[in-house]
């Protein structure tokens, strides 16, 4: 019985322990020509020697072909070689090709020691294949280049830079670093990245030198989220400053002071109202503080940009001395990207999934460990079934018409157009965060 289903091969024998299958094969397939001058079946056989290749695991255990390989030697240019292998085996990693292309599928789910332990490769080999297999996939993967550019971050072992699709909602890769050349290098290598017309980004500087560097006609434009977080930090800023000089007992009667003073007045409760009514009546600080920063949350409902400016800065105009400090990084940064933040109330869009984002950030923090930064951007951007695809327009068209005795208006398609091609949009990020959170990725 041939176990192995390599027609290439013959089974002269086959030895099993525990853990392991031994099976010796030839080839059935001698060469008709020199490899060397090309002459036609004057070859002799001049010597052999044995190797062990690996293949893909049976039955749960590891599987290596003896492969009794033969010399010859050509009678014609008495030169030497060994019979090929190429058509069944990779002789650079010593296996099966069938088992490489298994190793290159499992590395982007499963750790390089498990794939090592499991089909009796070195550790080491199973990284250099996923390395080629990613190099490789790298040069043919190409994501649709948005019209609606984001920039974002999200923690793996470090700080790296993402950039998105905003209209899709899509991943379109995950950089080493955030620095302006890094990112440069990147949107530099965009197919098409002239359709870029609108890149939201966060207040990093490197980012605007680097999309004013090759996107000079984009329209920037800084996500609210983290403006106005910066006040909900200028309030908590003030709150830590008070109670820093306050008596045990008054601390205790702020209880929970953080979760009601970062509600929007809206979302308050009854019983939020009254407790705020009562700290602020002993603390007017912290009353001025809680209505700045609901003031300053209230500019973002403006419906154009003239009123959301005008606004500002009367805003700014009653900001108390003693607040200016707590306050000063928020309106430094209204100073410093005054253009790209109010560029929002003419183009209203954030990142919308923001919150889906970190998610991503929590879940591939516990996943990280033990990963390398190249391991964890392959799994996420090159496992096929995470991409999200366009499909091509409707294929079937009328203006073919075939007459017929009693159909003479029947339509036929005209199928002699080339298909279109699928036009993947990038990483989906609920489903990647689906895949995550099941354990599936």
């Amino acid at each position: 019985m041939d176990i192995l289903n390599l027609p290439k091969f013959n089974i002269l024998s086959i030895r099993e322990n525990e853990f392991d299958f031994l099976i010796q094969v030839v080839t059935n397939s001698p060469p008709l020509t020199c490899a060397h001058c090309g002459c036609l079946t004057n070859l002799y056989k001049h010597d052999n020697r044995e190797q062990i290749c690996m293949d893909l695991p049976i039955n749960g255990k590891r599987v290596g072909l003896l492969i009794k390989r033969q010399r010859y030697r050509c009678r014609d240019c008495n030169r030497t070689f060994w019979e090929r292998l190429d058509h069944t085996i990779d002789e650079k990693r010593s296996c099966t090709k069938r088992l490489l292309f298994y190793v290159e599928k499992q590395s982007l789910k499963r750790t390089f020691v498990s794939i090592s332990d499991d089909v009796g490769l070195n550790e080491k080999t199973v990284r250099n294949i996923f390395r080629d297999y990613i190099n490789r996939v790298k040069e043919t993967l190409r994501f649709e280049t948005p019209n609606w550019l984001g920039i974002d971050e999200i923690h793996l072992i470090k700080p790296r830079c993402v950039l998105t699709n905003m209209e899709e909602q899509t991943l379109l890769d995950v950089l080493p670093n955030r620095n302006k050349e890094t990112v440069v290098d990147c949107l530099s290598r965009l197919t098409n990245r002239e359709r870029i017309q609108y890149v939201t980004m966060d207040m990093w500087k490197p980012y605007k030198d680097a999309v004013r560097a090759v996107l000079p006609k984009a329209i920037i434009i800084v996500d609210k989220f983290p403006v106005l977080c910066m006040a909900n930090q200028a309030l908590e800023t003030i709150r830590k400053q008070l109670k820093k000089g306050l008596s045990p007992k008054a601390r205790r009667g702020l209880m929970n002071d953080r979760f009601i003073l970062l509600k929007r007045h809206k979302e308050l409760t009854d019983m939020d109202r009254i407790l705020l009514d009562l700290w602020t009546s002993h603390y007017p600080s912290l009353g001025i503080a809680y209505n700045l920063k609901e003031s300053f949350f209230d500019l973002w409902d403006s419906d154009s940009r003239q009123k959301a400016y005008l606004k500002y800065h009367d805003w700014k105009a009653k900001l108390p001395n003693e607040l200016h400090a707590a306050f000063g990084p928020l309106t430094k940064a209204m100073e410093n990207w005054e253009e790209e933040i109010f560029a929002y109330f003419d183009h209203r869009v954030t990142n919308a999934y923001t919150e889906s984002l970190n998610s991503l950030i929590r879940i591939t923090n516990r996943l990280g460990r033990g990963y390398s930064f190249e391991a964890l951007r392959a799994r996420i951007l090159f496992t096929e079934e995470l991409a999200k695809q366009r499909k091509p327009k409707y294929q079937w068209r009328t203006d073919t018409y075939v007459p017929e005795e009693n159909f003479p208006m029947c339509k036929m398609p005209d199928v002699t157009r080339e298909p279109e091609e699928t036009t993947l949009l990038g990483i989906d990020i609920f489903t990647l965060i689906e895949k995550l959170e099941n354990g599936k990725l």
